[in-house]
């Protein structure tokens, strides 16, 4: 039986994941799951995967998940030093499926107790990959990539060497305004940023998919799981999102990774990993799809892809204050505080503010020194709100 912990159950990674878990429970021991205010969900998860224990990161919600839980053996805890606490707990097999920079203290943690880390966080590669991975390394640890795009790259590469690989392409569907009209783009509202065409996912990713910064974030991972110079990963816009993500070798041969727009295919490669194992996800009948079709992004549509670019040039700490700037406009943009497309503008300020006081590029990247450039870019990014007309 495999002890797994799942980080960010109650979000729609974790949701597919405990799909999976709860097929074949006699196979698991879940050891903890940890969410956020939805203690509903997660109580009724923790009760009919018999964890050991439920963590809420919201202090002000443990009372309701305690209560929720009074009747069981399940232990209820709740603040993110409580979520830091659950990854110490000896496992086999860990989700990191927390979205945002949150993610990255638990899955640091689990990673120095040796644990299989599988990584749906994108946050934790674009703020700090070099810590992550060399924490896994220094502990014998394994991180398996979850993304679809990552998974499809890292199953390509079974059995090659990255000295053939000649560019790593990972699509994009092109989100829920890929058709409108550039400049009907300053009009967009949340609700309508908010429906995806193809994937079923929670609204911020929604969201960061309208605006392509899921993808800014995906080149930067890609950079760093896969230690692939930046000038060799390219972004194609594939509507049908049955591709999603293709390795070119040397050779001239592009090996693609098809499959349906299903999460629970990348999470249950990564939970069998290194076994292929059946899983309940559609068959594709390509006869019936009849055609797939690509073209490449639009600049100007999407500018968050060149933000990444200019990220991955500077290096260094660039990739936190990145994310902390998109993490804080994405909330300004769903609280009304500005608009869809100043999201990218407050960004570019605050890399533009941050970048010009110094010491980005060459900073050590400790766990320290992210976490403060993480404060001081939300604070930053604040700042720009009112700047922008």
């Amino acid at each position: 039986m495999r002890r797994i912990t799942v980080f960010g159950a109650t979000g729609s990674v974790g949701q597919s994941a405990l799909d999976l878990v709860a097929r074949d429970a006699e196979g698991y021991d879940v050891v903890a799951l940890t969410g956020g205010r939805n203690v509903v969900q997660l109580a009724a998860d923790a009760r009919r995967l018999n964890a050991d224990l439920a963590v809420t990161c919201y202090p002000e919600c443990y009372k309701e998940l305690k209560d929720l839980l009074a009747d069981t053996e399940v232990e209820v805890a709740a603040g993110p030093d409580a979520i830091a606490q659950a990854a110490t707990r000896p496992v086999d097999w860990a989700l990191s499926a927390i979205v945002g920079a949150a993610g990255l203290v638990p899955g640091l943690e689990a990673l120095s107790h040796g644990t299989t880390l599988a990584l749906a966080n994108k946050e934790s590669l674009v703020t700090a990959g070099p810590l992550l991975l060399g924490r896994a390394k220094a502990y014998g640890a394994t991180v398996l990539p979850v993304d679809s795009e990552h998974s499809a790259v890292f199953q390509a590469l079974v059995g090659e060497h990255m000295a053939a690989v000649e560019r790593v392409i990972i699509t994009a569907s092109g989100g829920a305004f890929r058709d409108w009209p550039v400049e009907k783009l300053v009009t967009a509202t949340l609700a309508q940023a908010s429906s995806h065409p193809n994937w079923d996912m929670g609204q911020r990713i929604t969201i960061d998919s309208a605006s392509m910064f899921n993808k800014a974030m995906e080149l930067i991972e890609t950079k760093e799981f896969f230690n692939v110079s930046a000038d060799k990963i390219e972004v194609l816009i594939h509507r049908e999102s049955l591709i999603h993500a293709m390795v070119g070798f040397h050779d001239g041969a592009l090996m693609a990774h098809v499959g349906p727009p299903d999460m629970r295919h990348a999470i249950g490669y990564a939970l069998h990993w290194p076994e292929r194992k059946a899983l309940p996800v559609e068959r594709l009948d390509l006869a019936k799809i009849g055609s797939l079709t690509f073209e490449a992004p639009d600049d100007a549509r999407y500018p968050a892809l060149s933000i990444a670019k200019r990220v991955m040039a500077e290096g260094g700490l660039s990739g936190a204050v990145f994310n902390a700037a998109k993490e804080h406009a994405l909330d300004g943009f769903i609280a009304g505080d500005i608009g869809f497309l100043d999201m990218s503008k407050v960004v570019s300020m605050t890399l533009d503010k941050m970048s010009s006081l110094g010491g980005l590029q060459n900073a050590q990247i400790t766990l320290d020194n992210v976490l403060e450039t993480d404060r001081l870019a939300r604070i930053y990014a604040a700042e720009t709100f009112s700047q922008l007309g």
